[in-house]
């Protein structure tokens, strides 16, 4: 159930709770259909007052709107190609035909799609590499390999954000890793069984042990009752 509304009160702005109501029910007299349980009055006046408290406790979570938001990042590496000339900047129609006919490999140049001349700083992480182009020092970017491409879901409260990310999680694995700033999308996703999931309580060792002895017990019973193909008379 979804309470929504745009006249938050004060101290509720920048907020969402989550209620934990799944236990708060009693079971039909007789099922209809698939269901067998359903709110009494009880359980519905226990949700309210648990929402309009708006307090932490067991059933009821409260956390920042930002807690469930995302950046959706598209992490791009660059297309190489064996023999591709590693000073040079390559048209359209030329990285097309290099793709169809190159061969890929981790150890070949880069191939590059575009020359920044107007004192561009380099900035690798948003795709701007150092090169040489003609022997002179330059700042290009990489046709990006589609076969290479992958995506990130990063959390908005993420310490250091976007690029403190990728300088932990991605770069010590792919060094010539990049993202474009303007093609990162927001998203927000919530999820009931993060904040709320009870794991179940390992068993024992004893308890473990002593069912595997029981198991063992059966099995030898049914071994000589001939059931699983004992020996033959």
């Amino acid at each position: 159930m979804w309470v929504l509304t745009n006249r938050k009160p004060k101290h509720r702005k920048g907020k969402v709770q989550l209620i934990d109501a799944t236990g708060w029910h009693h079971p039909l007299r007789k099922n209809l259909g698939k269901k067998n349980c359903e709110m009494g009055e009880a359980d519905i006046e226990r949700i309210c007052e648990t929402f309009l408290k708006f307090e932490e406790t067991e059933h009821s979570k409260i956390f920042d709107n930002a807690a469930f938001g995302y950046w959706k990042v598209v992490v791009e590496r660059p297309l190489r190609i064996k023999n591709a000339d590693p000073e040079r900047v390559y048209k359209a129609a030329e990285i097309k035909h290099l793709k169809q006919t190159g061969e890929r490999s981790e150890d070949a140049p880069p191939v590059i799609r575009k020359a920044h001349k107007d004192h561009q700083k380099a900035d690798p992480i948003r795709g701007l590499f150092e090169s040489k182009l003609g022997g002179e020092p330059s700042v290009v970017e990489y046709e990006p390999d589609s076969e290479l491409q992958d995506t990130e879901q990063i959390p908005l409260q993420e310490e250091g954000g976007i690029e403190a990310f990728l300088r932990r999680e991605v770069l010590p694995y792919a060094p010539d890793a990049w993202y474009k700033p303007d093609k990162v999308k927001i998203g927000y996703e919530i999820s009931f069984n993060r904040y709320f999931y009870k794991p179940k309580p390992m068993r024992t060792l004893a308890e473990i042990r002593a069912e595997i002895i029981a198991l063992e017990r059966a099995s030898e019973g049914l071994f000589g009752d001939g059931i699983l193909g004992g020996p033959e008379e």
